[in-house]
């Protein structure tokens, strides 16, 4: 099966390990009225704090809904009392090697002391309110990971200096417009910039052991300034407004691409990472396939919600497991059978959504099982043997 979707996609992706995001959703909608848990309140006046009130209720102070200087000071309610910043680690051992604090309002990093924890190699303090980083240096030496996503920093500053150890950053749902200040992070595996207001990938020479780049939901124009990253496996940029596969042949490790939503036409320039495994392509304006006769390494492909009519140029890939082709215009049964059948390793395919599923969805499964016999899934469904 393909690996979860990223951020931003319903088709298949991923998502980095105990991350973001939502699998097939990025922007869920919110609860409508009259939904469990909200009154069906369709009329603006019903927000005014009096029609919420059943007709049935019985009240002990039934002035305060006709007096509007009521007042009863003698009954407030105190409300819950928020701990400053320096007093949310007071319960926490102080030889513990995780710290998570996640949506507690905290403003500064400085102000949680944590010099005093010795051997933490994990701190993870997502949805907060952090605006700088800062107050990391005095457990540089243990932290190996650093989660700060979704916070409100718009640049990283010298605050990671000395954090030579980290294997994982992530800084995704930020304000954050320019990478720097990282190259000298050598140790890092993992690195996630998602949804940011990145407009340029830069500052990324010296991490020679990257093996994953998350650049999802940014702004990013152009695959650049990649080629010193000769031990990355991942590469994930999908949500952003790159038009050309350019810029990857510096990527001798790559096997993963994910550049669904994106503005690419043509495929050819995968040539160049002829060792790619998995390419996730989705809502694209692709409108051929040709240009991936040299990926015969390709195991997953996604090429859902394009303009494709065609699967040629998908003969040469022999290895391939997975085809996700939904909404895109394939209709010819015979074609399918002449580019696939002999995927001896081929078990799943999606093509929902083309005429050929259009014109006769009674039909449609039964006929894909009988030109692909070895497939063991058709769209969401599992064949029955």
């Amino acid at each position: 099966m393909p690996a979860p979707i990223e951020e931003g996609s319903n088709t298949p992706g991923r998502q980095s390990p105990g991350h973001h995001i939502e699998l097939v959703d990025d922007h869920p909608s919110p609860r409508h009225e009259g939904e469990a848990g909200s009154p069906a309140l369709r009329d603006s006046k019903g927000w005014d704090g009096k029609l919420r009130v059943p007709k049935s209720a019985v009240l002990t102070n039934p002035e305060a809904l006709s007096d509007p200087e009521y007042s009863d000071d003698d009954n407030v309610v105190p409300g819950e009392e928020v701990a400053a910043d320096e007093d949310l680690l007071d319960n926490e051992p102080l030889d513990t090697d995780e710290i998570i604090c996640t949506h507690s309002r905290i403003q500064s990093i400085s102000a949680l002391r944590l010099e005093r924890f010795k051997q933490v190699a994990r701190i993870c303090l997502r949805q907060n309110l952090i605006q700088d980083i800062e107050g990391l240096a005095a457990v540089a030496e243990t932290l190996q990971d650093l989660d700060l996503y979704d916070n409100l920093i718009s640049h990283i500053g010298r605050g990671l200096t000395d954090l030579t150890n980290l294997t994982s950053l992530d800084l995704s749902f930020n304000k954050i417009k320019h990478i720097k200040h990282i190259n000298h992070l050598t140790n890092l595996t993992d690195l996630f910039f998602v949804s940011n207001k990145i407009s340029r990938i830069e500052g990324l020479e010296g991490l020679d052991k990257l093996r994953n780049l998350e650049l999802g939901s940014n702004r990013i124009r152009e695959l650049q300034n990649l080629d010193s990253l000769k031990n990355l496996e991942e590469l994930w940029v999908a949500k952003n407004k790159i038009t050309e596969l350019t810029g990857l042949g510096g990527l001798p490790k790559l096997r993963l691409l994910s550049i669904q939503s994106n503005r690419i036409r043509d495929l050819s320039p995968l040539r160049e990472v002829p060792q790619l495994e998995e390419l996730y392509i989705s809502h694209n304006a692709l409108e051929s396939l040709e240009g991936l006769e040299n990926n015969t390494k390709l195991r997953v492909l996604d090429i859902s919600n394009n303009k494709i009519a065609s699967l040629k140029g998908i003969g040469p890939l022999e290895e391939l497991e997975e085809l996700w082709a939904s909404y895109n215009m394939v209709g010819d049964f015979a074609e399918v059978e002449r580019e696939l059948k002999d995927k001896k390793n081929l078990t799943t395919v999606y093509f929902e959504g083309n005429p050929l599923q259009l014109r006769a969805p009674a039909l449609y499964r039964n006929k894909v099982r009988l030109a692909l016999p070895q497939v063991q899934q058709i769209d969401a469904t599992f064949v029955r043997v």
